[in-house]
């Protein structure tokens, strides 16, 4: 049996709450390792944490400025140079373009590094994969990804998401909401078949728990309604019905949906309420404008209508909740669409998954405060388009 093959079988073979222990073993007897580590993204993707039995017992790592930081940004394996000729490999973890985060593996030298480094980047791949289907089974790495305790609203909403960031050859994906730890409503979605990939960009009212409780509901309801194989403007009528027979008119909840075919890049558009879209092509920045109609749950029985769109490869759209946009800074200036445009600007040699982050921390400048009085969201999709075939 190959040193590959062993790793893959330890891991595929071990228990939910113990794949580091599984990785850490098999690299040591199999590759020399001297030392194993596996760090997560936490939820505001500012540190890398430990994954070990709480309390940690490693300090996090930050995201900016350091090796495995390194590693988890530019999504390539980075090589550190240690004490005593030894070398350390940071390798990214990932699953489907979604960063969870980095395996640090240090070996006997530098030789050692360079004829292993493909083989344990597919190892970290591996592990990636044995995480995400863990996580059903182990609280043990959603509880490292969190620096600071969340409150019950962002635990609802983190288990509603369906991850930070994904890739296709036709497109990137990347998403982040802040604050990351009490989160109060905003929301988005994403799914992808063969043909098409459907989008969801939410802005919830309320707070706490009640509005966790509103974007469960719609998202849910959505959702329920896609999987039903409705058009795109049906499931905003369904939702819209779930949500007005549940609160009456008394919530509601604006959204910005979108249903692409992968092949063409047209896409079918339902504009209900407040999210905005920017479109960068060829170096020109410009905010596009739907018919709008009635946030879901506003009233009984509303009908949608589906609008035409199109998007060209080399496109990239940002989408925004109210929480960027509108946001004021101390003194009560909005931080308005000249100061967005220029955020994205300054983005626009970073990978989709980076935008989001990057964006959202030029925001906390202009906030002047660390903690936003209101969700802010950053959705990023580059649209590649379908490679043609030979």
């Amino acid at each position: 049996m190959n040193r590959f093959v062993a790793a893959e079988r330890a891991l595929r073979t071990a228990a939910p709450h113990e794949l580091i222990d599984a990785v850490r073993a098999v690299l040591i007897e199999q590759y020399g390792a001297e030392d194993v580590a596996l760090y997560l993204a936490d939820y505001g993707v500012s540190v890398l944490q430990p994954v070990s039995v709480l309390p940690h017992t490693l300090e996090p790592v930050p995201v900016h400025n350091s090796p495995a930081g390194r590693a988890f940004g530019s999504q390539r394996p980075y090589r550190e140079e240690v004490r005593d000729g030894r070398a350390r490999l940071h390798l990214p973890v990932s699953v489907r373009g979604d960063r969870l985060g980095v395996l640090s593996v240090t070996l006997p030298g530098s030789d050692a590094a360079r004829r292993w480094e493909s083989e344990l980047a597919e190892i970290a791949d591996v592990l990636g994969h044995e995480v995400v289907v863990a996580e059903r089974d182990t609280d043990l790495y959603l509880q490292a990804r969190r620096k600071d305790r969340l409150t019950l609203a962002a635990e609802m909403q983190w288990q509603l998401l369906p991850g930070r960031s994904c890739s296709r050859p036709e497109y990137e994906l990347g998403a982040q909401l802040e604050p990351a730890y009490a989160i109060f409503g905003d929301n988005f979605d994403w799914s992808a078949t063969a043909d098409r990939l459907t989008l969801y960009v939410t802005n919830g009212m309320g707070e706490g728990i009640e509005a966790s409780l509103l974007t469960n509901l719609a998202v849910n309801a959505l959702r329920n309604a896609r999987r039903a194989g409705v058009s795109i403007a049906d499931q905003a009528a369904l939702a819209d019905q779930a949500v007005y027979a549940h609160y009456q008119g008394r919530c509601y909840l604006s959204v910005l949906m979108f249903d692409f075919d992968l092949a063409t890049g047209r896409a079918s558009v339902v504009d209900a309420g407040s999210p905005q879209l920017l479109r960068l092509r060829d170096g020109t920045l410009e905010r596009l404008s739907f018919e709008a109609q009635l946030p879901l749950g506003m009233f009984e029985e509303t009908d949608y209508v589906a609008q035409d769109f199109h998007v060209e490869p080399g496109d990239r759209l940002v989408f925004v909740s109210d929480g960027v946009h509108a946001v004021a800074s101390p003194k009560g200036e909005a931080y308005g669409e000249a100061a967005l445009a220029r955020a994205v600007h300054s983005t626009r040699l970073l990978p989709a998954a980076e935008v989001p982050r990057a964006v959202l921390r030029e925001l906390t400048g202009h906030r002047g405060r660390a903690v936003p009085d209101d969700d802010a969201l950053v959705v990023c999709l580059d649209w590649h388009g379908r490679p043609t075939r030979p």
